[in-house]
């Protein structure tokens, strides 16, 4: 069971343990006492709707839990869950696309929230074919409608898994993500769990560097990247509270000539 399964008191007590936040904390940003606080959570008595939507809110909840949270207490949802497929979306679809296109020739990729690739400009099938990988990712405005996704985590227990060459390093450093998004996309749970597997725990080093550089052995060479994540800002969808885009970039000079030879 995920926190989306529960009722409304647990899952309520689940958002705001999550956040390590004591109930009298959130009755004071919320102005009410704690004592009604206590009583939400022990299924005793039902916040209104705009009650809900400020304490979920408050407590930074996924857009995808506070309309379960609202359903679980008898209110329609509040945030739109349209595909990204979908016409209304079509803004946010072309702005994605032009990001993707004007990182190139450094490799960009579209995620979801299960790390399905919707979408990837150049840079990243060039990255798979000098890896060894026969994988075909999906274009800059999305693969071809009746495609099989490409997983990003399928991919690092796969052929771009083999390339990495600290792939202990990178699978630990984002062990805790996954872990916390499991919460709300319980379909990550089996790739997570063999990613595990797959990865033996190391100690955590005396000094973390300052950013996670992932290095690639490649038929160019060992190239090495480092990643930046751009969200969309405020977003009211479910879908675009759930994308992602990864910017990858050189993280030294012989990747950047290489790719930009390339």
């Amino acid at each position: 069971m995920t926190v989306l399964d529960l009722p409304l008191p647990d899952l309520l007590r689940e958002a705001r343990g999550r956040v390590r936040m004591s109930q009298w904390d959130l009755a004071l940003g919320l102005g009410v006492s704690q004592r009604h606080v206590s009583f939400v959570e022990l299924g005793r008595s039902r916040p209104s709707r705009p009650l809900l939507l400020r304490w979920l809110d408050h407590l930074g909840a996924p857009l995808v839990l506070r309309n379960e949270a609202l359903q679980a207490a008898g209110y329609a949802p509040a945030f739109d869950d349209s595909a990204w497929s979908d016409d209304l979306l079509g803004e946010a679809h072309r702005a994605a696309s032009h990001l993707l296109r004007s990182h190139e020739p450094w490799p960009a990729l579209l995620l979801d929230s299960r790390w399905d690739v919707l979408a990837a400009n150049s840079g990243v099938p060039w990255l798979l074919d000098a890896v060894g990988s026969d994988v075909t990712a999906p274009g800059v405005d999305g693969a071809p409608a009746g495609t099989a996704p490409v997983n990003l985590l399928d991919l690092a227990m796969g052929d771009l898994g083999a390339a990495i060459v600290n792939l202990e390093e990178v699978a630990a450093s984002l062990m805790d993500q996954l872990r916390h998004e499991m919460a709300t996309e319980p379909t990550l749970r089996p790739r997570v769990e063999a990613l595990e597997a797959l990865v033996p725990a190391t100690a955590a080093p005396v000094r973390f560097p300052p950013t996670l550089t992932t290095r690639y052995a490649t038929r160019a060479g060992e190239l090495a990247f480092l990643s930046m994540f751009t969200t969309f800002g405020a977003p009211h969808s479910v879908t675009l509270a759930s994308l992602r885009i990864e910017l990858m970039f050189p993280a030294d000079e012989f990747t950047r000539s290489v790719l930009t030879r390339a």
